[in-house]
C-alpha cells in the first residue's frame, strides 16, 4: 500500500511513530536552517559566526552516528516496538544515502 510505503515504513523501521519521526525531522531541519543562516552571515561578515555552522554540523553528525550505533545494537538484541519508542536514543537508519533525502 502506498501510505504504508511512503509514510509509515521508515518511521516504523527506526522504532518511531509517524508523528515522532516528523517531530525529529522538523527539529533537525530547524537546526540545519540555523547552521545555514550562520554560514550565510559568515560569508558576508567573516568575523561573525566563525564556528557556528561547522560546530552545529559536527554536533548533528555525532547525534546521527550515535542513533545509528544504537540501532545496530538494538538489531542485535531485538526489543519490542513500545520499548524502542521509550528509548530516548532512537536510531535513524541513514545507510549510505544522503542525510537530506531522509528528513
Amino acid at each position: 500500500m502506498i501510505i504504508q510505503r511512503f509514510f509509515l515504513s521508515h518511521p516504523h523501521k527506526v522504532g518511531e511513530s509517524y508523528f515522532e519521526h516528523m517531530l525529529f525531522a522538523l527539529k533537525f531541519s530547524g537546526r540545519l536552517f540555523r547552521a545555514s543562516a550562520a554560514a550565510f552571515l559568515h560569508a558576508f561578515v567573516p568575523s561573525l559566526c566563525e564556528t557556528t555552522a561547522s560546530r552545529s554540523i559536527m554536533d548533528m553528525h555525532a547525534e546521527i552516528a550515535a542513533r545509528r550505533a544504537q540501532m545496530a545494537k538494538a538489531d542485535s538484541h531485538p526489543i519490542s516496538a513500545p520499548a524502542a519508542r521509550a528509548n530516548p536514543a532512537k536510531v535513524e537508519d541513514f545507510g549510505e544515502k544522503d542525510l537530506l533525502q531522509h528528513t
